[in-house]
């Protein structure tokens, strides 16, 4: 008798029990990048501007424990005391690039201390030890300025485990005598030292034209609904205008064809795919004008087939761009010319730091 009511216990427990990785939290990756915008961090601001998506694309693939992270990004300024947070981590890339390109040059005062100590303390950080937790700041001037101790921020910073990487703007023993060094070190990061004026090498590719012309289809597959959902889907119209000003369009292109790219506060197909709302629920006025005199099993097949154009798009953008990088690393092979800039540190940095948090940017099972 005990045997059969240990037996049924054992049942009725494994029924109730949740599914391995049901229902968890996926892993995260939270990056703050804080950017000194005085006179001359011009061209700093503009490396941030460009090469977002390059960053963005590195954990296109990038699994932990066979699941792909959500990368969330905060942004700061501090050029011009107080530090300002431009942007709170949010997983909306379109907000972050339209942050980027808003930015202002202004100011001359450059307190590293006090704004990562803004960023560790204001910024909604994962209590999570398995997730990757990184800051970024790139300046030029001494590190040692201003109100807040470096030391202490650093410090505060790395108990929380979150990693302080360095940029410094200018010759490597400027940066190891204005404490940039320093910092990193005392946050388990890396100090780089980076060239701001080196304009960001821009290539055409045969696959451009082909990729352009897939991006305006993609477009065409996002259902914006709600308060806001106009608003952000001219915000995505204007960031592809920028990142083509700016020669990054074919990044940010093949970011958009990444799981990265998610957009479920606005878009019908990734808020339905992701659990946010269910369709029932989404009042007529809500909807774009064409779905509100469809019944629901209608809306249902027409999302259904915007979320099955949209992934045959990506596919196609996916394979088009790995042509792309291979045609534009031989191309830059040719040239010869040393990367030295703020995407080229940054990469180099989360790559070393996500393998430690056993990320693997391969995107392997």
């Amino acid at each position: 008798m005990k045997r059969v009511s240990l037996c049924m216990m054992l049942v009725a427990l494994m029924a109730t029990a949740p599914a391995q990785g049901a229902d968890q939290p996926k892993p995260l990756i939270q990056m703050a990048i804080l950017l000194d915008n005085s006179g001359s961090m011009s061209g700093l601001i503009n490396q941030a501007r460009t090469q977002l998506w390059s960053v963005v694309n590195e954990f296109a693939t990038t699994k932990k424990d066979g699941r792909i992270p959500e990368l969330q990004v905060a942004l700061y300024i501090y050029g011009n005391p107080p530090p300002k947070q431009i942007l709170a981590l949010t997983n909306d890339l379109d907000k972050v690039s339209e942050k980027l390109f808003a930015v202002t040059i202004r100011g001359g005062s450059e307190h590293c201390g006090q704004v990562i100590q803004e960023a560790v303390d204001k910024l909604a950080w994962s209590k999570s030890k398995g997730d990757l937790k990184v800051i970024f700041i790139a300046g030029n001037e001494r590190f040692t300025q201003g109100p807040v101790d470096y030391r202490k921020a650093c410090k505060a910073a790395i108990e929380k485990g979150i990693v302080v990487n360095t940029i410094h703007c200018g010759h490597e023993a400027q940066g190891v005598s204005g404490k940039w060094k320093d910092g990193a070190m005392l946050a388990d990061g890396s100090f780089m030292n980076i060239d701001q004026g080196q304009a960001v090498v821009a290539i055409n590719a045969p696959q451009d034209k082909k990729i352009a012309e897939l991006n305006a289809k993609l477009n065409t597959t996002y259902v914006a609904f709600g308060a806001k959902g106009k608003e952000a889907e001219k915000r995505q119209q204007v960031q592809d205008a920028n990142a083509a000003k700016s020669g990054s369009l074919g990044s940010r292109i093949a970011a958009k064809a990444s799981a990265q790219y998610r957009n479920a506060g606005w878009d019908l197909v990734d808020a339905l795919k992701e659990g946010k709302v269910k369709l029932e629920d989404v009042k007529d006025e809500d909807l774009p004008e064409t779905m509100r005199k469809m019944s629901v099993a209608e809306r249902k097949k027409h999302v259904e087939a915007q979320r099955a154009d949209r992934a045959k798009i990506q596919t196609e953008i996916r394979k088009l761009n790995e042509e792309r990088k291979s045609y534009v690393a031989a191309e830059l092979k040719k040239r010869g010319t040393a990367d030295n800039s703020l995407g080229a540190a940054m990469l180099k940095a989360v790559r070393e730091q996500a393998a430690k948090q056993n990320f693997d940017l391969k995107g392997g099972k």
